[in-house]
């Protein structure tokens, strides 16, 4: 959640406008060769998969594990 700035209550749709919003301002087209704007795009990639993805988010929110070590 804190990967895309939502609170854990956020609607699916404030969770992907969230994530292409995030997505567009780090996204490693726009900053070549930027090491710490790829690694903020790995990260809200990772959080929107897990948090799209309704088993998953559930998973998450009852064990704050994703099953990805890089999500949430």
């Amino acid at each position: 959640y804190e990967a895309l700035g939502v609170d854990p209550g956020a609607s699916d749709a404030q969770i992907k406008k969230a994530y292409y919003k995030k997505a567009l301002k780090c996204h490693p087209d726009k900053h070549p060769g930027d090491a710490q704007k790829q690694k903020e795009f790995q990260a809200v990639s990772s959080a929107y998969q897990v948090l799209s993805e309704p088993e998953a988010r559930r998973r998450y929110d009852s064990t704050g594990e994703s099953g990805d070590d890089k999500a949430g």
